[in-house]
């Protein structure tokens, strides 16, 4: 019997291909089921995307590709052997020097946003459905601070410390807590574009 493999903590994509790769919707969709459902056959998959078996079992070998996924059991038949996830989340760079990486990795940030906006905006039209204290607990407030960047990443490493109290339920169910739900929970801090300088008196804009 094979041994079990447990996810690592997360996995880094700095090659501009896999950055490409992983910004399909499709791919991010398929990643994600897997670290919260675990193994899975292509077959599942498309039964809980509403994707064909065809486009899953072709989505998941590319994830494979770039270490995303892999089989879980690699004896298994055909379409029908299981995939697992890697990691439990994906890393890629904020900066780099390298421009075909920059630009990948800006690509696969605004695919991420598209796809967490997409998904907040369904949870939204449906929350009515929601118990009150849910409806309640539920936060979509904004801020704006003047902060330095050393301040903006202090404060991101103190968000991080206490998200990652909860971190252990999302791979040990034994550790959620009787009526607790899967709550994702966004961080999103940008720098704010300098309004354009205002006109000279009488010119036109």
């Amino acid at each position: 019997m094979p041994e079990e493999k447990h996810m690592e903590a997360k996995v880094e994509l700095t090659d501009p291909r896999a950055l490409r790769a992983y910004a399909h919707p499709t791919r991010m969709t398929l990643a994600g089921l897997l670290r919260r459902e675990g193994p899975l056959t292509a077959t599942r998959a498309a039964e809980l995307t509403g994707e064909s078996v065809a486009s899953c079992s072709y989505h998941l070998r590319i994830l494979a590709k770039y270490g995303l996924v892999e089989e879980a059991d690699p004896g298994g038949p055909g379409r029908e052997k299981p995939w697992r996830a890697t990691a439990q989340y994906t890393n890629w760079p904020g900066y780099s020097e390298d421009p075909a990486v920059a630009e990948a990795a800006d690509a696969l940030t605004l695919a991420v946003a598209e796809n967490q906006f997409a998904r907040m905006t369904r949870a939204l039209e449906m929350r009515r459905q929601l118990p009150r204290e849910w409806q309640e607990a539920e936060r979509y407030t904004d801020v704006t601070l003047y902060l330095t960047a050393e301040e903006l990443t202090g404060l991101g490493e103190r968000i991080d410390a206490l998200v990652a109290e909860y971190a252990d339920r999302s791979t040990d169910p034994s550790l959620r807590p009787e009526g607790s739900r899967r709550v994702p929970y966004l961080q999103i801090a940008y720098v704010a574009p300098d309004p354009d300088p205002p006109a000279p008196a009488g010119e036109d804009r």
